[in-house]
């Protein structure tokens, strides 16, 4: 091989990646016979100021056949990444899940239906949770020598409920009573004590307020309300009456609401059937039917049991609704929405009347003001008709602020709409005419019967894809 006639700067280049992680080295230029040495090689590398994770094989492969890496990048030098530091978690000793029930069995054979094995018991004093602390990052180094910052895991706080009681450095949660560990729908653990009753809820029991988890092994009756910081579990039915849980809901025979009961859950609300009842909560799971009923989910709907059928009402959810069946042959008018929060999606219409009236009470407050500033203008302006010009322009400020502030809130909402890529509607068997499916800011109208079929947007519209 030929020395190199031009210094070896004119046939080289380095190049870094943006994270100065890996150094390559190309020839740009090159000429037959060209030869190089490891030393010229490592003086080109120093002039970048290459030093660190330098592959010396692959140096001296270029040096002695310079010819076969005159095509491509070669990868001549390997920076070591920064390790990011795990963040801090809780460590639960128990797994809150939400297992159906079963009864447990007595050492006699027999099985005791007062006693449930999915309700968490705990002592007083027995330790429920630990923090585990975030462990530090560990710098990385550039291939230049540069040190390359690790983030530090972040911390986590014990979220201390009721009930609870935490070590002086807050590194482990214990029970501060006998009852049932429980978390609450912003993480909160908590133990609550259970309150039973082992018959209905009638003019016997009243009204049922409770600090803690609810266990009714009868049916509630109409007009009665119960109000839990934990779970409500339901042994019958829920017949016209109110309930409301920071838990979860659930009721073993169904829901007949009357077009008056409401059912809300900080979590889930298990039913078999719901029917002329409106139902609030996280998720939403039936097994039988939900008729004429008004049901909100912040995440899913799920109504595919042996009937799933879904039909009459509007079903909101916020990110899916899954069903055997979606209206009827009847085409009684169904609603689905998904893809956005329903609190927000019913935010929107409110504020949308809203403006309206506003504008209406604008316009008609402008058309006022014309008609006083032309009579200031001539010099007719009466003193009580000056004090009501400056109050009427008052008034229009007032209201200008509040339109402002109305559309600002209608063109977030709407943005948040626009973020429904992920909703679906999920049809297990059949949707009937009749049914109406809005994702996001879209809606498609069913006019004939389809079968196993998922409606998602795509490419700017609700589309249907056959399921298996």
């Amino acid at each position: 091989m030929s020395e190199a006639v031009m210094p070896l700067s004119y046939y080289v280049e380095i190049t870094l990646s943006d994270d100065k992680l890996q150094a390559f080295l190309q020839f740009k230029n090159s000429e037959e016979g060209l030869s190089v040495s490891l030393a010229e090689l490592e003086e080109v590398l120093s002039s970048y100021k290459i030093s660190h994770g330098i592959d010396r094989e692959i140096l001296s492969r270029i040096a002695s056949d310079p010819k076969s890496f005159f095509r491509g990048k070669t990868l001549i030098a390997q920076g070591t990444p920064p390790l990011h530091g795990k963040d801090g978690f809780i460590r639960m000793t128990y797994e809150l899940t939400d297992d159906a029930k079963k009864p447990v069995e007595l050492e006699s054979g027999k099985v005791d239906f007062r006693e449930i094995t999915s309700i968490n018991n705990v002592r007083k004093g027995q330790l429920l949770a630990e923090r585990i602390p975030p462990t530090q990052g560990i710098q990385g180094r550039a291939v230049t020598g540069e040190s390359l910052t690790a983030k530090d895991g972040k911390e986590v706080r014990m979220k201390v409920g009721k009930n609870v009681v935490t070590d002086p450095e807050q590194k482990a949660l214990y029970a501060a009573i006998d009852g049932m560990i429980c978390k609450t729908d912003r993480g909160k653990i908590n133990v609550f004590p259970i309150f039973e009753v082992n018959g209905d809820v009638d003019y016997n029991i009243g009204n049922i307020d409770f600090v803690g988890s609810v266990v009714i092994r009868g049916n509630v009756l109409s007009g009665f309300k119960i109000k839990a910081s934990g779970d409500i579990r339901i042994t019958g039915s829920v017949d016209g009456a109110d309930l409301e849980a920071e838990g979860s809901i659930e009721i073993s025979a169904g829901i007949l609401g009357h077009n008056k009961g409401v059912i809300r859950a900080g979590n889930r609300v298990k039913s078999s059937f719901i029917q002329d009842a409106t139902v609030i909560a996280d998720e939403v799971l039936v097994t039988l039917s939900i008729m004429h009923s008004n049901v909100r989910a912040a995440k899913s709907v799920v109504c595919k049991g042996t009937k799933g059928l879904i039909v009459g009402g509007t079903i909101q959810a916020g990110e899916q609704v899954t069903a055997r069946t979606i209206g009827n042959s009847m085409s009684t008018a169904t609603v689905i929405e998904v893809g956005v929060l329903p609190e927000l999606r019913n935010e929107l219409g409110q504020l949308r009347s809203q403006l309206r009236a506003v504008n209406e009470n604008l316009d008609k407050t402008g058309k006022a003001l014309v008609l006083l500033d032309q009579m200031a203008a001539a010099g007719q302006l009466a003193p009580d008709k000056m004090a009501m010009r400056i109050k009427l322009n008052h008034t229009k400020k007032q209201i200008t602020e509040e339109q402002s502030q109305m559309r600002e809130r209608i063109l977030e909402i709407e943005k948040s709409l626009e973020d429904s890529d992920n909703a679906t509607v999920e049809v297990v068997s059949t949707i009937y005419g009749g049914a109406k499916i809005v994702i996001g800011r879209y809606t498609k109208f069913i006019k004939d019967s389809v079968s196993h079929v998922k409606f998602q947007l795509a490419n700017g519209d609700i589309a249907m894809f056959p399921i298996a």
